[in-house]
């Protein structure tokens, strides 16, 4: 037995119509969704320590609930002492009940969780609808033990919708309960 996420059912039942008359769709097949929220880090400092790149894969699981995978260097730097297929950073994408349960907590646990919290930047859309955050400290998610914590990482999130303007993807966003500055 499967239960539906607190905010997928709020999405189908309040967000859909709100959106709808807002915008005036046609259909509510025009109305945007959240497809899928990618969560990233990059750890250049992975090329010196191999034990920051594992714990920041066991933090990233921990985070998403999903296993994450290591990211590879696509080529050669040699000021960074870097070759092609190193592992440089952590990564993971979350679709479906995952993404929403991730993105529930995120609003209601871990950007509280936040020193001077004021809201999240509202300028961080890319033109199509599409949102990136960035974090400063992976602490702030309640999985994480912070006595286990070595070192302090910060990481990037991307909202990908399938809204077609940043307006759509602002008011998408914001009816998810995502707490932006005024």
């Amino acid at each position: 037995m499967s239960t539906t996420p607190t905010l997928k059912k709020k999405y189908l039942e309040e967000i859909v119509p709100a959106l709808q008359e807002k915008f005036q769709y046609k259909s509510v097949m025009q109305v945007p969704k959240l497809e899928k929220i990618c969560l990233n880090q990059g750890l250049g400092q992975a090329v010196a320590d191999k034990k920051i790149l594992e714990a920041a894969l066991n933090d990233m699981t921990l985070i998403a609930g999903q296993k994450a995978v290591a990211s590879r260097s696509k080529k050669d730097i040699s000021n960074f002492k870097l070759r092609k297929g190193m592992p440089i950073g952590a990564r993971v994408t979350l679709r479906g009940d995952r993404m929403y349960e991730f993105l529930e907590r995120l609003v209601a646990v871990a950007l509280p969780r936040v020193r001077d919290f004021r809201g999240v930047s509202p300028k961080g859309f890319d033109g199509r609808g599409n949102y990136n955050l960035g974090i400063t400290e992976q602490i702030i998610f309640p999985e994480i033990d912070i006595d286990k914590v070595n070192k302090i990482l910060g990481m990037d999130i991307t909202f990908v919708t399938s809204a077609e303007t940043n307006e759509e993807g602002l008011a998408l966003l914001k009816e998810f309960g995502m707490p932006f500055k005024k």
